[in-house]
């Protein structure tokens, strides 16, 4: 079993910054891949970001050059640092840990509010 539990999302201006926080426990953190993923008011959850146990990274196309996510296996925790932050980046984010041969896990969620 895999807990998974974010933090550091909020109420920001258009052009603001934000980090976001994931930290896990119940899993060997390091095997896993991490990702942030978002659902906007009235839409479908989609992919922002993610970094497997290697370190590679993806990101959607909406949020490269503003997005970077790291993690930091010491601390079985994944980051998502969001600058220049606009209107549209409004959602719900969640992170998500993803390794072979095992279910997908998901935390419950923090919101991310930018005003414009």
């Amino acid at each position: 079993q895999v807990q998974l539990v974010e933090s550091g999302g909020g109420l920001v201006q258009a052009g603001g910054s934000l980090r976001l926080s994931c930290a896990a426990s119940g899993s060997i953190f390091s095997i896993a891949t991490m990702g942030w993923y978002r659902q906007p008011p009235g839409k479908q959850r989609e992919l922002v970001a993610r970094i497997s146990s290697g370190g590679r990274t993806d990101y959607a196309d909406s949020v490269k050059g503003r997005f970077t996510i790291s993690r930091d296996n010491a601390k079985n925790t994944v980051y998502l640092q969001m600058n220049s932050l606009k209107p549209e980046d409004t959602a719900v984010y969640y992170c998500n840990w993803r390794a072979t041969l095992t279910p997908d896990y998901w935390g419950q969620g923090t919101q991310v509010t930018v005003s414009s």
